[in-house]
């Protein structure tokens, strides 16, 4: 399966403070790297491409330094950047992943897209159970209500890049986990500091 990592949004929610969001440090290495490394190690994941624009210009330097294949897209929206780079992929299925998931490892990845079946599923998202997020010190930014509990959703999913390109509704189905390697997304500067701590 094809990976694509969002890493052209601007980053607004973590205010000014020099370094683009993709690139902060966690752990000694850059968020992106992170997860870039994560898909790497990951035996489902074949082909990596980051979409990167001109809010993260750092980010797109530093990648293609390291060989990383990078898309520059608009940076206008997510629904926009993504577009552009499904345009430009070319599986039926992608799993789209932020790079802002530090934690994320390469084990509890391949258990996501293992619960993935092409044949019955469109969409896949990864929900996290809120009480694991809040109680590593992070406040989600987006919760739904599943099966009777609260639940954030942590930026990954698997979608159908065609039906996606065709502009058609895709049917969502979810994998709910409690692990902590799904929950943190870094974006805001009390998030960053909760990552760092982390490690």
């Amino acid at each position: 399966m094809q990976a694509l990592i969002n890493a052209g949004g601007k980053g607004s929610r973590m205010g000014a403070c020099g370094i683009e969001k993709p690139m902060q440090i966690i752990g000694g290495k850059p968020s992106v790297l992170r997860v870039v490394e994560a898909l790497e190690g990951s035996e489902n994941i074949s082909d990596i491409l980051v979409s990167v624009s001109d809010n993260t210009l750092e980010t797109e330097r530093f990648l293609k330094e390291t060989g990383i294949r990078t898309l520059r897209t608009s940076g206008v929206s997510f629904m926009d950047d993504l577009h552009d780079s499904f345009a430009n992929m070319d599986g039926d299925f992608v799993l789209t992943c932020p790079s802002d998931v530090p934690l994320l490892s390469s084990s509890e990845l391949d258990k996501f897209i293992e619960s993935f079946d092409p044949d019955t599923m469109q969409s896949h998202i990864a929900l996290v159970e809120v009480g694991v997020v809040r109680g590593l010190g992070i406040e989600p930014s987006f919760t739904m209500e599943m099966y009777g509990r609260t639940w954030a959703v942590s930026g990954l999913s698997i979608m159908d890049r065609k039906k996606t390109l065709a502009g058609e509704y895709l049917i969502d189905s979810y994998y709910c986990t409690d692990c902590k390697e799904f929950a943190v997304n870094v974006n805001t500067q009390e998030d960053l500091r909760t990552a760092k701590g982390m490690f």
